[in-house]
């Protein structure tokens, strides 16, 4: 007969929750007890089944993430941070998606389709209306925002504000004055998400460096390529004489980018750009940008949904840092 958990603990001399809680690398175990139990069923020949466990624990081993998008670089990370570390400690993703281009008109979060088939949920990068999250606050189970946050709950984000003055002051240290933004959707307005703080950030920057913001060099580009082409090309249209373009994401760069050589401009000699991301192709258009961790934030966010699964207190923020990536997309403002 094959051995069964209660094997292990009374081989390794610990309770049968604890050769769980072990085995499946959870928190609460300290390192020598960890490592006794799994040599003790790596002797014994014990294999948990996911099964068993699950029907023994009430557990599903089943994390909900919520996405708006699945091909945007972004969530494409971000997703793929989450799900491998979910994997490595036993647990499935039930991926719950939806078309958000349209923020305002998009069908509401459904908390019925999570209901006793998961045991924590990720949301990434889509902020929710309160009543949305507090229904899904009622199911009771661990909740973490990746890419925003709001009405108190566990967030691992960017210091997007800080990213936004950074990004500007690169291009004012260049020389540049008349420096436009492109930046996500009108319906982006929750104090806390990415593209009004990093509105924002664009503002402070400029206002510290004492140059007048022109309301007009804000354009919308929604957060992919061809909403970065459009808005430049609007943006050109009210403000030819711009010379440098801080785009709130990579891709709306990279929109701008091709905009700005369709229209007879070169970059950076006649207008300097800039984005949002790391994107892997920014490399290959020369894209100065300001990097961000996003699968280590995947990652980092499926830690602590666990963490909250076993019992431990999570911290309530945590803030990464971007670095900026200089490359030929920017330069000094032309004379």
């Amino acid at each position: 007969m094959a051995p069964g958990i209660d094997d292990v603990a009374r081989a390794a001399g610990v309770s049968t929750a604890t050769v769980s809680r072990a085995l499946r690398g959870l928190p609460n175990v300290n390192a020598a007890t960890r490592a006794r139990v799994r040599a003790v069923a790596a002797e014994l020949g014990y294999v948990a089944s996911p099964s068993a466990a699950s029907l023994a624990s009430g557990r599903t081993r089943t994390i909900g993430l919520i996405s708006p998008w699945i091909n945007r670089w972004f969530f494409a990370n971000v997703i793929e941070g989450a799900e491998r570390t979910l994997r490595a400690h036993g647990f499935d993703v039930l991926l719950y998606t939806f078309d958000a281009r349209a923020p305002s008109a998009r069908a509401r979060v459904d908390p019925s389709v999570l209901r006793r088939r998961v045991d924590g949920i990720l949301v990434v990068g889509l902020p929710l209306a309160r009543e949305e999250i507090d229904a899904l606050v009622h199911l009771g189970y661990p909740l973490v925002c990746i890419g925003w946050g709001g009405y108190g709950q566990v967030t691992v984000r960017l210091d997007d504000r800080a990213t936004a003055i950074d990004a500007t002051r690169h291009l004012i240290g260049l020389g540049h004055t008349r420096i436009a933004h492109i930046t996500g959707a009108p319906d982006d307005v929750a104090p806390w998400s990415p593209p009004v703080e990093r509105s924002a950030g664009w503002r402070a920057a400029l206002v510290e460096a004492g140059v007048v913001v022109d309301p007009a060099l804000e354009v919308y580009g929604h957060f992919d390529v061809e909403g970065g082409r459009a808005a430049t090309l609007e943006l050109l249209a009210v403000a030819p004489d711009v010379t440098a373009v801080f785009a709130a994401s990579d891709e709306m760069a990279m929109g701008a980018i091709l905009a700005l050589r369709a229209s007879g401009r070169r970059v950076p000699e006649d207008v300097s750009v800039i984005g949002v991301d790391g994107h892997d192709l920014g490399e290959l258009v020369g894209l100065t940008t300001m990097a961000q961790p996003a699968n280590e934030q995947g990652a980092a966010a499926a830690e602590i949904v666990l963490d909250m699964i076993g019992g431990a207190s999570p911290p309530p923020e945590l803030i990464y840092p971007t670095v900026l990536v200089e490359r030929t997309s920017t330069g000094p403002a032309p004379h």
